[in-house]
């Protein structure tokens, strides 16, 4: 009898502590084998984690990154492998900029929004646009999709020079300018090269957020409802 109880009990803690919470996500992946670290299986994959230094529109390093590391779910991770291959094979590869996100992180940003005296980055990452704004524009929001470990933002780099293709716009800035279809400030050039990343990720298996040509997430992503919490070690 106490044997039962002790095993039903291990079962019980078990199931809570992988069930998803209101209030961010689970301490850790449901299991190893979800989530892989993109190096380990792409080895030409370049990436500039931004939130890992203060080079972000924050301008410090953001909670939960503390390692330079890249992770998504195993799902997510094999379909962005097929683009890596493909690209390759045409001499570019890509570079990633943030892919699995701990909710902490984005609570950060949520805290760091609500200090509107704040605004060290404006002129870098949101010149045209009140801070306040960020959240009503789409640009933040207080769950992201990064965090249910499907989503990445990345660019496109050519494997002979080392150098990022110019897409009209950097990475994780706020504007008109950042939308994929923006067409009145860029040249025809570097529209193409936004429609050859949206069309080479959607051919597998990606959808593109049309606010910001560097961010897809995995159509069939396999934990659409959670908000993981796990740091990045």
């Amino acid at each position: 009898m106490k044997l039962n109880i002790i095993l039903k009990s291990i079962v019980v803690f078990a199931l809570l502590s992988f069930s998803t919470l209101s209030d961010g996500g689970p301490t850790n992946p449901p299991s190893k084998e979800d989530f892989i670290d993109l190096k380990e299986i792409m080895p030409n994959l370049r990436s500039d984690l931004r939130y890992y230094g203060s080079n972000n529109f924050v301008g410090q390093p953001i909670e939960g990154y503390n390692q330079p590391k890249v992770y998504l779910t195993k799902d997510a991770a094999y379909a962005l492998k097929k683009v890596q291959d493909e690209l390759e094979r045409l001499g570019f590869g890509l570079l990633v900029y943030d892919a699995y996100r701990p909710q902490r992180a984005t609570d950060h940003f949520v805290k760091w929004a609500q200090d509107e005296s704040d605004t060290t980055m404006k002129l870098q990452y949101y010149p045209n646009i009140d801070k306040k704004d960020l959240f009503s524009k789409g640009y933040l929001s207080m769950k992201s999709g990064h965090s249910r470990g499907s989503t990445v933002d990345l660019t496109i780099v050519s494997l002979k020079t080392k150098q990022i293709l110019n897409m009209g716009s950097p990475y994780d800035l706020f504007d008109e300018v950042s939308n994929t279809s923006h067409t009145q400030s860029i040249t025809k050039n570097q529209h193409s090269l936004r429609l050859l990343l949206k069309r080479r990720m959607e051919k597998h298996g990606w959808q593109s957020y049309d606010q910001e040509w560097w961010h897809f997430t995995l159509i069939n992503e396999p934990f659409p409802e959670t908000y993981f919490d796990f740091p990045i070690e």
